[in-house]
């Protein structure tokens, strides 16, 4: 069974990060080993007085135990950092724990809607881009690929395959890493993702119905889909149009359902589907 370090932080109630993160990976058959950020009550979406424990104190001792015991990765995901010393600890655990063949993916969570998240710095945004240096592959939306190359958010179209290519091109730092870019939009209807693959030295585009709204976890969604496809041995553009999919389809069970936008997505009920799809294609690596 391929197996995931996932660095991510936990909250205790609102579907994000690991609570996304482990049962995706678990449904397709991918072991994760979670590396705790830090331990909130809830997220922070739509919540209040939340409580916050940070553990980048706790990150160095995991790790160096980990690699007592000789513990080895298949991949190594990232997500949401809170501090430039966290980053920093990621960083010294990635070079520890890299193997050939084991895909770097991060996940530079930094901001949406034009906006970095209030806490964010200037500093921290710096800092998020030299760990990105540090992946095989990185998920950004259109804000995060904004703040990543120091360009105007309004400047970045992502409705025109062009324009997509081009910016593509611009995150791969001169086709060093994979870029899965999010929110590419090339018809009404529809929202998915260019994929460069550095591999191939293409550009591919994922798509799947458009379902209105702002859902809560959808990025953690999507990323867990795309890194548990890359252990398994999918291609990149196959991997990120089964996340764009999935994404999709629980976007609109939770619509549906009328589930409280902050307690995020409804997607537990369907992981059944992504079981199925590793049974229908099992891992190629």
């Amino acid at each position: 069974m391929p197996r995931i370090a996932a660095i991510h932080d936990l909250s205790g109630f609102g579907r994000c990060a690991l609570t996304i993160v482990m049962p995706v990976l678990s449904a397709m058959g991918v072991q994760c080993c979670p590396l705790p950020t830090a331990l909130l009550s809830t997220h922070t979406g739509g919540f209040q007085g939340n409580t916050f424990l940070d553990l980048t104190d706790q990150m160095g001792p995991v790790a160096a135990h980990w690699r007592k015991e000789g513990v080895t990765f298949d991949g190594i995901y990232t997500g949401f950092m809170s501090s430039v010393e966290q980053m920093a600890r990621t960083a010294e655990f990635i070079r520890s724990f890299r193997r050939t063949g084991a895909p770097v993916l991060i996940d530079p969570v930094m901001g949406d809607d034009g906006r970095a998240y209030r806490t964010y710095t200037a500093e921290m945004c710096r800092a998020m881009a030299e760990l990105a240096a540090e992946a095989d592959v990185i998920t950004p939306n259109r804000t995060e690929a904004a703040l990543l190359l120091g360009e105007d958010y309004e400047n970045l179209r992502l409705d025109r395959e062009e324009d997509c290519r081009k910016w593509c091109g611009a995150l791969s730092l001169k086709g060093r890493r994979s870029v899965v870019l999010t929110g590419v939009s090339l018809a009404e209807d529809a929202v998915g993702a260019a994929c460069f693959d550095r591999d191939r030295g293409t550009v591919e585009f994922v798509s799947a119905p458009l379902v209105e709204g702002q859902f809560h976890g959808t990025g953690d969604l999507f990323a867990s889909v795309l890194a548990g496809g890359l252990v398994r041995g999918w291609s990149l553009a196959e991997a990120a149009g089964l996340a764009a999919a999935f994404v999709s389809q629980c976007a609109r069970r939770t619509k549906e359902e009328g589930t409280p936008r902050r307690e995020g997505v409804d997607f537990e009920p369907l992981l059944w589907r992504l079981g199925r799809r590793m049974e229908e294609s099992p891992c190629r690596s």
